[in-house]
């Protein structure tokens, strides 16, 4: 891969990466209320969460969001392989927003409760470009 090629794909992964790596390490020392919030939330827009216990599931999001911050900020892992792992989390996280009553209106602008959520179309759209780059960079 070219220099022009990481020098191009740094900011994206930067932000998302640093982003995404900060909110993973906040969630490690939360406590059982947030955890209870965050499984509430997840676990009422895709039940199969339910049955998983709030501690170990903010946990878990918390080393997710831990190791793609990483895969984000350490460029040996390809663009493709960063792209893929951040569009599928972001993905994850617009579903969150599409599915869960009241964060948005009958034209999917944001609600004041759903603009948290609704700002993490920046991630999609930065796997999104770091897909297309690799598809279209040849190396």
């Amino acid at each position: 891969m070219s220099l022009a090629s990481k020098l191009r794909r740094a900011p994206g992964r930067v932000a998302a990466g640093a982003f995404i790596l900060n909110s993973g390490l906040a969630k490690l020392s939360a406590g059982a209320e947030t955890a209870r919030a965050v499984h509430g939330m997840a676990a009422g827009t895709y039940p199969m969460l339910r049955r998983v216990p709030p501690t170990l599931f903010l946990k878990g999001l918390a080393i997710t969001e831990i190791v793609l911050g990483g895969l984000l900020l350490v460029p040996i892992f390809s663009a493709a392989l960063a792209g893929t792992a951040l569009t599928g989390f972001a993905g994850g996280l617009l579903g969150l927003y599409l599915r869960t009553p009241g964060m948005h209106d009958g034209r999917l602008r944001p609600t004041q409760q759903g603009t948290p959520i609704a700002k993490d179309i920046w991630m999609a759209a930065i796997g999104l470009s770091l897909l297309v780059d690799s598809a279209l960079t040849t190396s």
